[in-house]
């Protein structure tokens, strides 16, 4: 299995933070859109949507989208549910990440450590994916008050998705001393079985 992806990307962090956790073998390619290496042809003939990661099993298939390979490579372990309801939980926090808190909390941090983007980095976007990266938190927070993980009592795929820019919410400015449950939901994460950093490679 080949995990092609760029070693600081949260997204790209997911799946092979998964793998680590299931103890399953694979070869980290790294490619980057900084350096034009999403864009290039030999990358668009795998992806023609020209993002990481991107995930090649052994027999050649490809499959796209950080949250749509944690699903895959779940099926049938302990990160993802047998209850129905709670997989369908763990469902409805994959769609928030993508949907809700990625698109404010990873992107607000890639304004901020990323030289290359500066030039987007405006007084206008920045408060506003503060604020609705804040929005965010503030929903992971009242859940997290009342809740140990996202879909049922244990760990699960919907952890490990809202972990991946949680943690590094404060490279983008956001105060996480803010929702002591969410770091409380944090230490839980890493004190997981396989746990292994950001930037940890096979």
């Amino acid at each position: 299995m080949k995990i092609y992806g760029m070693t600081g990307s949260g997204n790209c962090y997911k799946p092979r933070l998964l793998l680590a956790k299931l103890g399953q073998p694979f070869e980290h390619i790294e490619v980057s859109s900084q350096n034009g290496g999403t864009r290039s042809a030999e990358y668009l003939a795998k992806n023609p949507n020209g993002m990481v990661p991107l995930m090649e099993l052994p027999d050649g298939r490809l499959l796209a989208e950080s949250n749509a390979m944690l699903l895959h490579l779940a099926e049938w372990t302990r990160l993802l549910p047998a209850d129905s309801y709670e997989r369908a939980l763990a469902y409805q926090w994959l769609f928030f990440e993508q949907y809700s808190h990625e698109p404010y909390i990873a992107v607000r941090r890639a304004l901020t450590i990323f030289p290359e983007r500066a030039k987007d980095a405006t007084p206008e976007r920045l408060a506003s994916t503060l604020e609705r990266g804040n929005k965010a938190l503030g929903v992971m927070e009242k859940h997290l008050a009342a809740n140990a993980f996202f879909a049922g009592n244990a760990m699960s795929v919907a952890d490990i998705a809202l972990y991946a820019y949680t943690h590094v919410a404060g490279d983008g400015g956001f105060n996480l001393s803010a929702y002591p449950a969410v770091s409380a939901w944090l230490d839980r994460v890493r004190n997981d079985p396989g746990h292994v950093p950001i930037d940890w490679l096979p």
